[in-house]
């Protein structure tokens, strides 16, 4: 039962944090980059201080914990699931945990530290052309390899069996 719970709940963090990526991509970037430079930056700051918060870490930082030990729990029981979720939570932890650790969470600090009350024109530019681009490169890296996470995951769950009691 204990396997079957920590399989569901590692999945559940993993689609739930691969589509809030998506949804970041394909919507709120856009969106903010049609804005003047201070309020792009000002919205940002917002929204990286918002996103410090329970039910985020819930799902981001959930499939960290949970897909490792989810393939630690198959591996004897079910070695073909092992692999896949082996699979999936490397591809997670690297190209969505890793990335936005080594790339966005510094950014974000960086971002965080302006004083944008007080900055000129120029300063602002400035300051969006060395953040926007960066951080949304590496929000699609994230993006991509969160959802490539996921569709491992749905593949284990189609092209395999649970093999409990066999």
């Amino acid at each position: 039962m204990i396997v079957n719970i920590t399989l569901f709940l590692a999945t559940m963090a993993t689609v739930l944090a691969a589509g809030l990526f998506y949804s970041y991509a394909v919507s709120v970037n856009p969106g903010l980059g049609r804005l003047p430079d201070a309020a792009y930056l000002s919205a940002m700051q917002s929204i990286n201080r918002a996103i410090l918060n329970p039910l985020f870490f819930l799902s981001f930082m959930g499939a960290v914990l949970l897909l490792p030990a989810s393939a630690w729990m198959h591996y004897s029981r079910n070695h073909i699931r092992f692999w896949w979720l082996l699979a999936a939570a490397v591809v997670y932890i690297a190209g969505t945990f890793g990335v936005t650790v080594a790339g966005n969470v510094p950014l974000n600090n960086t971002l965080d530290a302006m004083n944008l009350e007080g900055a000129t024109p120029e300063q602002l530019s400035g300051w969006r052309k060395t953040f926007e681009k960066p951080w949304n490169t590496l929000n699609t890296v994230r993006t991509w390899a969160n959802i490539l996470s996921a569709a491992i995951l749905a593949a284990m769950f189609i092209f395999t069996k649970d093999t409990q009691g066999e």
